[in-house]
């Protein structure tokens, strides 16, 4: 098999804040190891303050303070740029950014310029990376645009003449413009409706496809990963706590944390009521000890209060971090759960 885009080992990024003389430690990412393969979408999911949007923050070399990187590796393996987030320098970084690795932020007005034409917010974003200025640049913009669906007119506008789902398009555009070798999507059909959510699914696979990128794709909608993702990854309280197949996350997920997400999605027809999940996310700067989901198990034992699972092969390209994995089972019916996934 081709080596993997990316392999992550170890990663530790942690929020570390000293304020009136009091330090203080949120361990976001902790400990996490995975990687992406070439021509893959890699589905992340899990619930808020999960950790999701820190960890891929580090993935996207997008680190500020007070976040930083206190153990691990993030290695990238582009064709002819390979780096390492943990110890890369910011010129190695602004020679990856948008030609190699690119981001599809969550909420195209806050990435879009209010005041600034779309036309010139293209510029900004890829007349270096592709070399190219005016009429080249433009040629390239509006070729790119028509793979979108998007009229040559769209440069001229500004951000609030578009609807959501056109605004939506241009920060695929600008993210894909270069044609990189990694995207990362950010809950990219946050607030959008369903049948605009659907077109904007469809065409970040479209392009990934015609292009052979690597995604990594973030959102808690597990309806979205079925349909999306060709492994999923599940964080919990900052930590990797299964990863697999989409298809074997739905049908036989081997983490307690995993069957509680899949069942809590809602079925047409089913008036049934759905199996909650008692409490919430600990708090990251002093998180339990032992497995940091046992507070909220069902399947919970005295030694997972005490002792740190490993992330083991359970099955064929499926990992789990729990102690009992042989006796999860899925809360939903088989012919539900493939209602989903199909």
């Amino acid at each position: 098999m081709d080596k993997p885009i990316l392999e992550v080992e170890g990663l530790k990024a942690y929020y570390q804040m000293n304020y009136f003389g009091v330090n203080r430690q949120v361990k976001a990412v902790d400990d996490i190891t995975m990687n992406i393969r070439r021509n893959e979408v890699y589905g992340i999911a899990g619930e808020s303050s999960s950790g999701k949007t820190s960890f891929i923050k580090v993935l996207a070399a997008a680190i500020r303070p007070p976040m930083r990187i206190v153990a691990g590796t993030a290695k990238y393996d582009f064709k002819d740029a390979p780096f390492d987030v943990a110890d890369a320098t910011p010129a190695q970084i602004e020679a990856v950014r948008w030609k190699h690795l690119s981001y599809i932020m969550q909420g195209s007005m806050s990435v879009l310029n209010p005041v600034r034409r779309i036309g010139k917010t293209f510029e900004d974003f890829s007349s270096r990376p592709l070399g190219l200025k005016g009429a080249a640049l433009r040629e390239r913009v509006i070729n790119h645009l028509g793979r979108l669906k998007l009229p040559p007119d769209v440069l001229s506008a500004y951000p609030h003449e578009l609807s959501g789902g056109m605004r939506q398009r241009v920060t695929i555009g600008l993210a894909t413009v270069c044609h990189p070798e990694f995207i990362i999507a950010d809950e990219p059909t946050t607030a959008l409706d369903v049948v605009v959510q659907k077109e904007v699914l469809g065409l970040i696979r479209e392009i990934q496809q015609d292009m052979g990128s690597s995604v990594v794709f973030v959102t808690h909608d597990m309806s979205v990963h079925a349909n999306m993702a060709d492994r999923i990854g599940i964080i919990y309280a900052g930590r990797l706590v299964e990863e697999g197949p989409t298809r074997q996350m739905f049908f036989a997920p081997k983490h307690p944390y995993t069957a509680h997400l899949v069942a809590s999605l809602p079925r047409i027809g089913d008036t049934t009521q759905r199996p909650a999940l008692e409490g919430r996310p600990p708090n990251l700067a002093d998180p339990p000890s032992g497995c940091r989901f046992h507070p909220r198990c069902p399947l919970a034992i005295d030694k997972c209060k005490t002792d740190v699972p490993p992330l083991t092969t359970v099955a064929n390209d499926h990992r789990s971090a729990c102690w009992r994995s042989d006796e999860v089972k899925p809360l939903v019916e088989p012919s539900q759960t493939a209602e989903t996934v199909a």
